[in-house]
């Protein structure tokens, strides 16, 4: 008997399935190719061939001759298969150990591991030499029962809608409360602006005068040192900074615990800085009983928060539309498959219904008019049009014959086939497209690799500069008090050093404010 080998040839280049028919053609003519398969999504192609006449390289030489670029895939263990079954009637270690050791014997098996605590096998196998029903009869001659493990069809790994719900709360909430914060400080603004025209012409209408004073009803103090303007700000702020930064400070939190700084830690910094310098400024002013209202940030945290929030949400909702595209996908496979025997002449002897997972490859399936084919394969038996508009896009049926190749997914119409399985479980074509949308999905583009590198030495470097600004200001106003007095409205109660170190906070927390939306993270 002659020695058969088994080699994986790496092709590029094709397009469609007529170039798959054409490599598969023309390299069953050449002497010592046994057979050959070629997978056009992973663009692989599986010959079998005697070593004695040819050699990998040269079937390598012959489909480029064919005009593909192809290699010779070293050490391709590819050829693996893994089951994942759920044992039932286990009662002691002894049972674990008379199913290991009889599935160690049997041909084909590379390795298997059984846990008595979860009733769970976990099978590695040739499917060359043995197909996950062997593996099943094997576990049910020895008397106990098995089920498959479920994989998850449904692909909610890929489902954003949770998280777009919770920023779109977030922004919500964030946007409620921002508004009226906003509206109080451009009304401020204005009022101070008419004020100080007021006081540079000092030739004034009484209805001006009125005016102002409706706009004093802001600086009104509550409590002394509290005014109404700063009060509300107050009040507005706390529920963005409760509800809307919720999530913020979570993931600030597990980042600052794995010591490292993401957006999330520079956001959460600015705002509650921001929000507690405010507040104990408001308090250290009701305790002085100032008579000057003191400048605060109460502004800062919702704005921050709707802006980021928003960019989160938008964020989620474009990853949750490719997401939707592959679970659309993955829904297309079918789930179970009709496996029939043949006897000779191709008479049918029995059939059975199975699950797709336990399809092996060179198993003889049925497929009904309106049916799914549940994996990919060659006709064998019956004429038929097949619906593959969803992998070609094509909305005309195409004629299959016997010879011809089908796609898992793909809809038979008008008559029944019996069909070679060529391509199951994780190497049909379909599962190879959602397997290379799913990478692309997960794969970064180079530029974002290099954003969050740099964004994890950014928030440091932010951190650092505001506190050089605090110190910086506070050396200068030390030194030199004038140029701060330019800048800042100097009443009399407050004395020199609290106005340097009030004015040196205003600058370091507008460092930080600016920073946080960082435009790399939102980029």
């Amino acid at each position: 008997a002659k020695t058969i080998s088994k080699c994986y040839v790496q092709v590029t280049g094709m397009t469609c399935a007529s170039c798959v028919a054409n490599i598969e053609r023309n390299l069953r003519r050449e002497d010592g190719i046994h057979s050959i398969l070629v997978a056009l999504m992973a663009g692989k192609a599986e010959v079998r061939y005697n070593p004695a006449v040819i050699h990998p390289s040269t079937i390598a030489e012959l489909i480029r001759e064919l005009g593909f670029g192809a290699t010779v895939m070293e050490n391709c263990g590819e050829g693996d298969g893994i089951l994942e079954l759920v044992v039932r009637g286990m009662t002691c270690a002894s049972c674990v150990h008379k199913i290991e050791s009889t599935l160690m014997k049997t041909n084909g098996v590379l390795y298997c591991s059984v846990a008595l605590a979860t009733n769970k096998a976990h099978i590695k196998y040739d499917p060359e030499v043995i197909g996950p029903r062997d593996v099943i009869q094997v576990i049910k001659d020895l008397g106990f029962s098995t089920l498959l493990v479920k994989k998850d069809r449904s692909a909610s790994h890929l489902d954003h809608k949770q998280e777009i719900r919770q920023w779109k709360r977030a922004f919500v909430v964030s946007l409620i409360f921002c508004i009226p914060v906003m509206g109080l400080m451009i009304y401020m603004m204005v009022m101070d602006s008419q004020l100080s025209d007021a006081h540079a012409h000092h030739n004034m209408t009484s209805e001006e005068m009125d005016a102002l004073h409706s706009s004093m009803v802001l600086e009104y103090q509550l409590l002394p040192g509290l005014s109404v303007m700063n009060f509300l700000s107050f009040l507005l702020c706390v529920p963005v900074q409760m509800f809307g930064g919720w999530h913020f400070y979570i993931q600030a939190y597990k980042a600052l615990k794995h010591k490292t700084a993401n957006m999330d830690v520079l956001i959460v910094l600015a705002t509650s800085i921001a929000f507690l310098y405010s507040f104990v400024i408001l308090l250290v002013a009701m305790a002085e009983k100032a008579k000057v209202n003191p400048v605060t940030f109460f502004d800062t945290p919702p704005m921050l928060f709707v802006f980021i929030s928003l960019g989160r949400w938008l964020e989620h909702i474009a990853k949750g539309k490719t997401s939707e595209a592959l679970a659309r996908l993955i829904s297309l496979q079918a789930t179970e498959a009709t496996i029939v025997t043949l006897g000779p002449g191709n008479v049918l002897l029995s059939e059975e219904q199975v699950d797709v997972e336990l399809v092996q490859r060179g198993d003889i399936v049925r497929v009904i008019p309106g049916g799914k084919f549940p994996v990919d394969g060659r006709v064998i038996e019956g004429h038929s049009m097949v619906d593959e508009s969803l992998i070609t896009g094509e909305a005309m049926p195409v004629t299959k014959k016997p010879g011809n190749t089908v796609i898992a997914g793909s809809i038979n119409q008008n008559g029944s086939l019996l069909i070679s399985a060529t391509h199951v479980g994780a190497d049909t074509t379909l599962s190879q497209i959602v397997k290379l949308v799913e990478e692309a999905q997960t794969s970064k583009a180079p530029i974002q690799q290099f954003a969050d590198k740099l964004s994890g030495y950014f928030v440091p470097c932010i951190v650092a500069v505001s506190v050089i600004t605090l110190f910086a200001w506070i050396i200068i106003g030390f030194v030199d008090f004038e140029i701060i007095e330019k800048y800042f409205l100097v009443s009399e109660s407050i004395s020199a050093a609290e106005v340097i170190i009030r004015f040196a906070f205003q600058a370091s927390i507008t460092v930080l404010c600016i920073a946080c939306p960082c435009s790399l993270g939102l980029a």
